[in-house]
This record gives structure tokens, C-alpha cells and sequence, in this order.
């Protein structure tokens, strides 16, 4: 069963975001999604200074199963992306809420059906 951290929140969609700090957070995708995509071989991720929009797509990751969308649980301007993922994209499943985030964004707005992670966990299972 997935751990998820008590202090981030999740979109029905599998990604997380940490809680803003100095109005940037923090989104990656949850165990649950890494597991389910499988081994990811590629990370398309959106650029430093695009804006993303809360529940579109912004990306993608790929993995040895499969091509997903990657969904912005908020809106905003995207401020960093993680080089490191894109190097190696298999920080997607290993570290999945440390060293496999995906990017920072100056968020504007967020989803109104964020979860928390006992919501999600009960998401997830059923």
C-alpha cells in the first residue's frame, strides 16, 4: 500500500503538491501513479515561465507500459523544473515525493477537489 505524506495534497489525477511556501509549491506524481505507469524511461515536463492551469495537461511521463498525461493540480507560472528527473527519469519511481518531483510553480489558484492523504488512500483503494 502507498505511503502518502500527511502534509501534501493530492489531485484525483495521482499528482501531489506541498503546501506553498513564499507562494511556490512543489507537484509530482504519487507511488500509486509510479506503480502503475511502471518502469518511466521519459519525462516531458513544462518549461520555466509557461503557465500551467489547475486539472490540464503539462506534460507527460512514459514509461515502459505506457504514455500518461501529467495534470497541474494548480494554476500558476511554472518556476522550476526538475533537470535531475528528466536526466533520470526513474526518480519518478524511486523517490517519488523527494529526489522525483517534477516542478515548482508561483501558484495563482488550485483545484477545489484536492484530498487529503487519508482521502486519497481510501481514493485509491477503492
Amino acid at each position: 500500500m502507498s505511503n502518502n505524506p500527511e502534509q501534501l495534497r493530492y489531485s484525483k489525477e495521482h499528482e501531489w503538491l506541498s503546501a506553498a511556501e513564499n507562494g511556490v509549491a512543489t507537484v509530482g506524481i504519487t507511488e500509486h501513479a509510479s506503480s502503475a505507469l511502471g518502469d518511466v524511461v521519459y519525462v516531458d515536463l513544462p518549461e520555466v515561465g509557461d503557465t500551467v492551469t489547475a486539472g490540464e495537461t503539462c506534460g507527460e511521463l512514459e514509461s515502459t507500459k505506457s504514455v500518461s498525461d501529467l495534470y497541474s493540480p494548480v494554476s500558476g507560472e511554472v518556476v522550476e523544473a526538475n533537470q535531475d528527473v528528466v536526466d533520470d527519469p526513474s526518480l519518478v519511481n524511486s523517490a517519488p515525493f523527494e529526489g522525483g518531483w517534477l516542478f515548482k510553480v508561483r501558484v495563482t489558484g488550485e483545484q477545489d477537489d484536492l484530498l487529503s492523504a487519508d482521502e486519497y488512500t481510501a481514493y485509491t483503494a477503492g
